[in-house]
């Protein structure tokens, strides 16, 4: 007997469907850090189809219009407007969320912790400087941000929800990504801090992890390790890659009605490639061979 072709898991539903009824993000404002640009736009664009009124931030000004056109143009779009903030500065963020309340008349309901910075290198070639602007933007803005969000809130008294995009390897380690990967392993810790120390108040926190899911925003080292792979879909267990949209929906499921009891949770979305598992090792390649560099010489 043959055993037919593994199918791999079904393709998502088309483009602008949703799991949740219309409007359920009607009079609720969601701020998506990174929110000009690839899966922080795609999440917006989720939300903005369920209703929500968007601000989207990025330290660029030039991704900010063309993506604010996007997201307004968005069916069942609530008010769309955008900022440019650095994370890093916590004062720029306090004066981010004072213009959210004066555009929406009220404060963020709900904040996508989205944006963070990332390079690949080998441990040994990473520069004091590159270390700490990826934790500076990884891990120290996703907290000033939660933190601006959770004081406003609970001086109000008011309940809201936060979403932190981590990265698997959080768990794993991340060879030729030691900077990002202990800043995201940190991401996944506050959240599961401030989980516990917001709940009595009202505030749930959630982690959400993209798999292989590609867009054209890219980054050029990401594009480039797609373009060397022969068939990139055949190497995930789901046997294809994500869609952008799947990342979307999954973020407006943790921050909506359906799921208040949901806390302190990091949801991996990526078909279970993260937790793959050969039988047989492949050989050791360094990472300095894998991303093409000769042996290491100290300056």
């Amino acid at each position: 007997m043959t055993t037919p072709p593994a199918p791999g898991l079904p393709a998502p539903p088309p483009l602008g469907l949703s799991a949740l009824p219309p409007g359920t993000y009607d009079d609720r404002l969601v701020l998506v850090t990174g929110g000009g640009t690839g899966l922080g736009r795609a999440i917006a664009a989720e939300f903005a189809r369920l209703g929500a009124s968007i601000m989207i931030v990025s330290r660029k000004p030039e991704h900010l219009a063309p993506a604010r056109e996007e997201l307004a143009a968005v069916e069942g779009a609530g008010a769309v407007t955008a900022a440019t903030c650095d994370i890093r500065d916590a004062g720029r963020i306090s004066e981010v969320f004072d213009a959210a309340a004066a555009a929406h008349g009220r404060a963020p309901d709900v904040l996508v912790n989205n944006a963070a910075a990332n390079f690949p290198v080998p441990a040994e070639d990473l520069s004091p400087n590159g270390w700490r602007s990826v934790v500076d933007i990884t891990l120290n803005g996703t907290f000033f941000m939660s933190r601006e969000f959770g004081r406003r809130h609970l001086a109000a008294g008011s309940p809201g929800s936060v979403i932190a995009v981590g990265a698997s390897y959080a768990w794993t380690g991340g060879p030729g990504y030691a900077h990002s990967a202990a800043a995201k392993a940190g991401v996944k810790n506050l959240v599961e801090t401030l989980a516990v120390e917001w709940g009595p108040y009202g505030i749930q926190v959630n982690g959400l992890v993209p798999g292989l899911m590609p867009h054209e925003d890219m980054t050029s080292d990401i594009r480039a390790n797609l373009d060397r792979a022969d068939d990139p879909a055949a190497r995930q267990p789901a046997l294809r890659v994500g869609a952008p949209r799947e990342l979307g929906w999954a973020a407006t499921f943790l921050a909506s009605p359906y799921a208040r009891f949901i806390s302190g949770h990091t949801l991996v979305v990526d078909g279970a490639n993260w937790q793959r598992r050969s039988l047989v090792n492949a050989p050791v390649s360094t990472v300095r061979e894998q991303l093409g560099r000769g042996p290491f010489a100290a300056e």
